[in-house]
């Protein structure tokens, strides 16, 4: 009781970010104080449910101890499976409760937002279902007889010490008429929690010390000097223009001025009477992340925040992010001279070189809880990183990971925090003492808006500052996001219906919690491009002789398709006539490999400049979907299939987004104008029919309002190109909001798709509301049943991210080389890591644990299987992997592989499973075909 007292009250004076602390502090009579006393005393009577029989009886011998001082109990055996209706977090709730009506004089409904705290301190709230079993079965608590007044002298005795001892017994008389809003009691529990586990490490808190003291303050102070916590950030309001912050931030080239979405991004910031929500709404290329980061400053200084969380659609781009958030967090003045937490927040973490710097080992304290991450390693706590930056050792569960004070990740770990499942407290106070970055917000669809609606409500609640970048973003989304995050006030209503009408571009939009939105209309940055729209037949012969001609004199060309097996038949016909001048871009390749290929594709098509070797002769790049984000690579000419016209837009910033010369004069004479080839269609039938795997990945209606807002401008001639950014928004609008009515002879074909679209989209919401987190209910109404009917556990594997969003479980595999002789290593192929050090052909053997190189550059090449391998086949593949399991890698000393499937390839790079083909290269990546 009184370690997790003194680790409560060490978390908020040193850990806790001030916005939080105003939070709890604001719904209490006497401010922050009162929030820091009430924090402490909760960690203090946390565990009281364990002076109850139900829990002492556990140890017998302790329980013989206890009986002779006339606290009887029976056996564990003899009390039976009834043990299971008084687990101790329950226990504590209704002991405290009891003491606060009968000793305080409290009402049960005064009580309740109070104990649920106790009562939640294992990460799932009481249900009432639970609560009304427990107190039909007082024998539980106390043992009936004469030993029941012992019992309750015991417990009465105890609260009372806490009463007093933690100073709270002249402030409960003015907290019995407080309505605790529940963020608040979710941050408590959240709080509470955090105190419980490190008390609870035996490495901090010997139950046997020598050295460390046994008691008392110092006791604590030793502990929270081992665990060596960073502290909460503590920002400060950058002063000074638009154009010096930016110059002090981020890296301008020489004369540069700030764009002007960043000059009104970060004077809108500064003059809200509250930090609230942004949508920060820009084409491509204009300095959003950079906007967002200036604006994340502004608003944490001005609301207290103690770190940033910046969201991102996938691993590869949340890779891509991370670098660059390590660069502005060196560059931020308020972070010199402390350490401070970063986490890259995605399953495969560990693997990014970036990361692993910051993480050089577990270091002296180990996991409190079993939430450990699989793949830690030996070594000092900080590791060697550089500057003040640091993955903390006791931050890295999966639990406890995003409680670093910066971190960047993949946007299920936001989503997570509206999903019903154990220790969600924790991801709410992971979040709430943060400011938010959500990018690419048009990328995720109707299912996993649904979750992320319900986190914006939420974070509203928590005063969290949101910043939201999209270039290409529906007015009624628009509109969504802001209601959610600000709720929907009948005064506000003109305001929102502003909102839903704005169709300038570029835009900003702003709203505080509960407040009325504005909106802002940037000008352009000056530069805009027109491109020519042009259908083409889905034929690959026309698409090879249309290239060689438009090729004829050089040039680098960007063929995007919607699926992998369009992108890898598109390039063998490729190659047939161009030879090595084409290249592969997809998901389907090993980790290494992709980043690899990502890290050439920057290398080769980046920005003019030292660093990049354009090809001097014709070149093309056959993609998938992985072209659309975050890369920053510029060709002469796009060919496209048919796709939902913001992305088609997306697909658009890859043409000519670069200068390269006066007029283009750099690129080929005639790729000088930028062109967009539109294909994956039947364009010669009345209603143009999209191929199957662009339906089966979009659906029909999509395609066809995007291929209706295009209309008039393809085959123009250049009459009507699509202007960028002008046309952007009207193109999106009129695509989403219907707007554009229907071509002739088009409706009943439109309506038809409609129909099954919305249809389709009703059912993702059903679907994704099973799990989703309530709302934010009335202050006072305790957090009972918050999770019920949950998921258990939200974790960062493919099961996990399969919850939040609709997609099939997918089946990701290690790939390794197995020779001719049977023994493995990893695939030959591998380059070496950035020391030079030789990744490929490295021993993995059998009959024991690889050395620990070998098995991170073999987990490194891990896979994810297609759609190919889900339901009925995915549980024969897994079946046929676990034949292949090497025993010996199965230890906790095989951190890399332990519980990982393995899928041999012999010398062709070829394998066979679950009755199909799979071949791999280096070139096309995996492709699979029916045995």
């Amino acid at each position: 009781m009184e370690d997790s007292a003194a680790v409560a009250g060490l978390l908020w004076d040193r850990w806790l970010p001030w916005s939080v602390r105003r939070l709890i502090g604001r719904a209490l009579p006497g401010g922050e104080a009162d929030g820091r006393l009430l924090a402490v005393w909760l960690a203090a009577v946390h565990d009281i449910g364990k002076a109850t029989p139900a829990f002492a009886c556990q140890v017998e011998g302790l329980a013989d101890r206890m009986r002779a001082e006339g606290l009887e109990m029976r056996s564990q055996a003899a009390m039976g499976p009834d043990r299971a209706v008084a687990p101790h977090a329950l226990a504590g709730q209704v002991l405290l409760g009891e003491w606060l009506e009968e000793v305080c004089g409290w009402e049960p409904e005064e009580c309740w937002q109070f104990t649920v705290v106790v009562g939640g301190h294992h990460g799932l709230p009481p249900e009432d279902a639970q609560i009304y079993a427990l107190e039909g079965r007082g024998y539980l608590l106390r043992t009936p007889g004469r030993s029941r007044a012992v019992w309750q002298r015991v417990q009465t005795e105890l609260l009372e010490a806490c009463a007093d001892e933690f100073g709270v017994r002249g402030r409960l008389g003015l907290w019995r008429g407080v309505k605790l809003p529940q963020p608040v009691q979710v941050l408590l529990s959240a709080l509470v929690i955090v105190a419980d586990w490190i008390a609870s490490n035996p490495d901090l808190f010997p139950y046997h010390p020598l050295e460390v003291p046994r008691f008392g303050e110092a006791r604590a102070a030793a502990a929270w000097e081992k665990l060596d916590l960073p502290g909460a950030w503590r920002p400060v309001d950058p002063g000074g223009t638009v154009q010096e912050l930016f110059e002090s931030r981020f890296t301008l080239p020489a004369g540069a001025s700030v764009r002007p979405v960043q000059v009104e991004a970060v004077e809108l910031a500064r003059s809200l009477e509250a930090p609230g929500l942004m949508v920060i709404e820009a084409p491509m290329g204009e300095g959003k992340t950079e906007a967002a980061l200036a604006v994340a400053e502004i608003f944490a200084a001005r609301a207290g925040a103690g770190g940033v969380f910046f969201a991102l659609p996938t691993m590869a781009t949340g890779n891509a992010m991370f670098p660059r958030l390590l660069k502005w967090l060196k560059r931020l003045p308020s972070l010199e001279g402390r350490p401070h937490s970063v986490l890259l927040a995605h399953s495969k973490a560990a693997l990014n070189d970036d990361f692993a710097d910051l993480m050089r080992g577990v270091g002296p304290v180990r996991g409190v809880d079993m939430d450990a991450v699989p793949r830690g390693r030996g070594g000092p706590a900080y590791g060697e990183a550089a500057a003040e930056l640091v993955a903390h050792t006791w931050l890295r569960g999966r639990k406890k990971a995003m409680l670093s004070s910066f971190v960047a990740g993949t946007v299920d770990q936001l989503l997570f925090a509206g999903l019903k499942s154990k220790h969600l407290a924790l991801r709410h106070l992971a979040v709430a003492g943060k400011v938010v970055v959500i990018d690419e917000a048009h990328a995720y669809d109707t299912y996993m808006n649904v979750y992320l609606d319900r986190v914006l409500s939420w974070l509203g609640a928590y005063d969290v500052p949101v910043v939201i970048l999209s270039a290409t973003l529906p007015a009624a989304r628009r509109r969504e996001l802001v209601e959610a995050y600000a709720g929907t006030g009948e005064e506000a209503r003109d305001a929102f219906d502003a909102v839903a009408a704005a169709g300038e571009y570029p835009l900003l939009t702003a709203v505080a919690p509960g407040g009325v939105p504005l909106v802002r209309r940037p000008a352009a940055s000056g530069r805009a491009v027109s491109v020519q729209l042009e259908c083409v037949d889905d034929d690959l012969d026309v698409l090879a002789d249309r290239l060689e001609a438009e090729l004829a004199d050089g040039g680098c060309a960007l063929v995007v398709r919607n699926t992998v097996k369009r992108v890898v038949d598109t390039a063998r016909v490729l190659r047939r006539r161009f030879g090595d001048g084409v290249t592969v871009a997809h998901a389907r390749f090993l980790d290494l490999d992709r980043a690899a290929n990502d890290k050439e594709l920057l290398r080769r098509f980046g920005p003019p400049g030292p660093e990049t070797d354009r090809p001097a002769g014709r070149h093309i790049v056959v993609a998938s979907q992985v072209a659309e984000q975050s890369l920053d690579v510029d060709f002469d000419l796009l060919v496209t299939d048919l796709c939902p016209v913001d992305l088609l837009l997306q697909r658009m910033g890859r043409l000519h987004r670069h200068q390269r010369g006066d007029g283009q004069q750099d690129r080929p004479a005639r790729l000088r104008s930028p062109r967009c080839l539109v294909t994956g269609a039947d364009w010669s039938a009345p209603v143009p029919v999209p191929v199957r795997g662009s339906v089966a990945v979009y659906q029909m209606y999509p395609l066809l309002r995007s291929a209706a807002v295009l209309l008039p401008h393809l085959n123009t001639g250049g009459e009507r190109p699509v202007g960028l950014p002008g046309d952007i928004s009207p193109l999106v609008q009129g695509a989403y909001a219907g707007g554009v009515p229907a071509p002739a002879g088009w409706e009943e074909a439109l309506d038809d798709a409609r129909r099954w679209h919305e249809e389709q989209r009703a059912r993702q919401r059903q679907k994704a509301a099973t799990f989703r987190l309530g709302d934010v209910a009335k202050s006072g109404e305790p957090l009972f049943g918050w999770v019920a009917a949950g998921t258990g556990d939200a974790d960062d594997t493919p099961a996990g991210r399969a919850q939040v969003r609709d997609s099939r479980e997918s089946l990701e595999v290690i790939v390794v080389h197995q020779r001719a002789d049977g023994r493995l290593a990893t695939v030959p192929w591998l380059g070496p890591d950035r020391k030079g050090r030789r990744l490929g052909g490295l021993d993995l053997p059998r009959d024991q644990v690889p050395v620990a190189f070998a098995a991170r550059a073999a987990a490194a090449s891990g896979l994810r299987l297609p759609q190919e391998f889900s339901g009925e086949v995915m549980d024969r593949a897994i079946a046929e992997l676990e034949e292949l399991v090497v025993d010996a890698w199965q230890t906790k000393e095989s951190s890399w592989l332990a519980g990982e499937l393995i899928l041999p390839l012999d010398d062709g790079c070829q394998t066979q499973l679950a009755g199909f083909g799979l071949r791999y290269s280096t070139t096309d990546g995996l492709e699979v075909t029916r045995a």
